[in-house]
């Protein structure tokens, strides 16, 4: 695991933290601030679910935090509500320098028990929100660079059902791994001006993870270790990738369990077949089993991926 010292590494830097008043959001929240750096913690205080705002949530962490914090707890799903979030901080603070979307809700069902609002709300809360975020900040970010800042960093909190799939999660996954997308594009937008984006899929003890619902015992196995895990691992490699030693990491994507760290592979090809002949359909099956057969991707969920014990 890396380590992070809490030395005042991030002094004078200004951090978004969205979801930033529980859970991995805390805690990234709480290790920025103990680095140096001011944050607004940006969260409405909803349910898992996504219901029921409160907030006094992000109120009472940033009070709790004390000196250069703040809290914002409109819903940044919203994008004049993101907006604002961002104005505050360089209104308040003179600057946006971190930003990390990491705020989520669930609302899963299998895809034939599906509801459209359903789907709409975890797609605009997981994905739409960190793309208004986004939108909003990078203007700030390129013209803090051009003013002689130090290049900001931006960081995405994806997960393993993105990259898997997972039983109910058409919604939360398909968002997440809408995360690993915007996460490339953003790091090659602003690829001239310094700028990195990155994305960690976390593995922790999280509203997220105690509201799994098993569908076998490998799962219900997964949800006992994962609860088992500090958020806090989390915090540190995030902290690690709004630092100096990360300036050339860009566009990449982390899993961070305990204090486990994976570089994950990107979708590239693996294989390539070329038909031809007069006739390719004809031959298509036959080369396909030659080329392909042995390389398809198993269907397995990330729950049962990473069933094995955590290094804590």
């Amino acid at each position: 695991m890396i380590e992070v010292e809490k030395d005042g590494s991030l002094h004078g830097q200004v951090a978004l933290v969205t979801g930033g008043a529980r859970g991995i959001g805390l805690a990234i929240s709480r290790c920025l601030h103990s680095l140096g750096a001011s944050v607004i913690v940006a969260d409405s205080g909803v349910s898992i679910g996504g219901e029921t705002p409160d907030p006094t949530i992000a109120e009472a962490v940033a009070r709790d935090l004390g000196d250069r914090a703040l809290a914002f707890s409109a819903d940044i799903a919203v994008a004049e509500n993101a907006s604002a979030a961002v104005a505050q901080a360089v209104n308040r603070f003179g600057a946006i320098d971190l930003v990390v979307n990491n705020a989520a809700i669930l609302q899963d069902s299998l895809i034939f028990k599906g509801r459209p609002m359903s789907w709409d709300a975890v797609v605009r809360n997981n994905l739409s929100a960190a793309y208004y975020v986004l939108a909003a900040a990078t203007p700030h970010l390129r013209e803090q660079v051009k003013a002689g800042r130090a290049p900001g960093r931006i960081v995405n909190i994806t997960s393993s059902a993105g990259l898997y799939g997972n039983f109910g999660q058409s919604a939360y996954a398909s968002a997440k791994a809408g995360l690993l997308g915007l996460t490339r594009v953003v790091a090659m937008d602003m690829a001239r001006s310094g700028v990195t984006c990155n994305a960690v899929a976390p593995f922790a003890a999280t509203r997220v993870t105690d509201a799994i619902h098993p569908a076998n015992p490998q799962q219900a196995q997964y949800k006992q270790r994962a609860l088992k895990i500090s958020p806090g691992f989390v915090a540190d490699f995030v902290a690690f990738l709004c630092g100096k030693d990360a300036r050339d990491i860009s566009g990449q994507l982390f899993g961070v369990r305990g204090r486990e760290v994976f570089l994950f592979s990107q979708p590239r090809p693996v294989e390539r077949l070329v038909v031809s002949g007069e006739d390719p359909g004809a031959l298509l099956p036959a080369l396909f089993r030659e080329c392909f057969a042995s390389k398809l991707t198993e269907l397995q969920t990330d729950l049962e991926a990473f069933n094995t014990e955590p290094v804590l």
